[in-house]
C-alpha cells in the first residue's frame, strides 16, 4: 500500500513540474510571475532552455522512476537536481544574497523535493517483506 502511495505522490509531484517546465518552453515570460526572473531579450532563449530543461528532465525521471520496474535510481535524478539548487540558494543566503517570501518558500519546495524523490527511491528500492506461516501451523 505504501508504495502504491509513493509512486502516486511520485507522479503527482512530476505532473506538476511537467506543467511548470512546458509552460515555461511555450511561455519563458511565464518564469516572472512564477520565479520573479526577468525575462528579456536574448535571455529569453536561455531562461527558456535552461529552466525549463531543468524542470522537464526532473519530471520525466521522476515519471521513469515511478512507472518503470527496475529503474528507481532515475528517482535520483530530481533528487540531485533539486538538492543542488537548494544548495545553491543556501550558498547563496550565506553570501548574502537578497531573500524574500519565494526564496524561501522555492528553498521549501526544494527540500521536500529531495526527501520525496530521494525517500521514494529508500522505500521502494527495499525488497518486500513477505510474512512466513510457521511449519507447525495447521490451517
Amino acid at each position: 500500500m505504501v508504495n502504491w502511495v509513493l509512486r502516486g505522490a511520485v507522479l503527482l509531484w512530476a505532473l506538476f513540474f511537467l506543467i511548470v517546465g512546458a509552460r515555461g518552453l511555450l511561455d519563458p515570460a511565464s518564469y516572472t510571475e512564477t520565479f520573479g526572473i526577468i525575462v528579456d531579450g536574448p535571455a529569453t532563449n536561455t531562461i527558456r532552455a535552461d529552466l525549463s530543461s531543468f524542470f522537464l528532465v526532473a519530471s520525466g525521471a521522476a515519471a521513469i522512476g515511478a512507472l518503470v520496474p527496475g529503474w528507481l535510481r532515475a528517482l535520483l535524478v530530481p533528487a540531485a537536481l533539486y538538492g543542488t539548487a537548494l544548495a545553491g540558494r543556501l550558498f547563496g543566503v550565506a553570501s548574502g544574497d537578497p531573500v524574500n517570501s519565494g526564496i524561501v518558500q522555492a528553498m521549501i519546495i526544494e527540500a521536500l523535493s529531495v526527501a520525496l524523490m530521494a525517500g521514494s527511491w529508500w522505500v521502494l528500492s527495499r525488497p518486500a517483506v513477505v510474512a512466513e506461516v510457521p511449519p507447525d501451523t495447521v490451517h
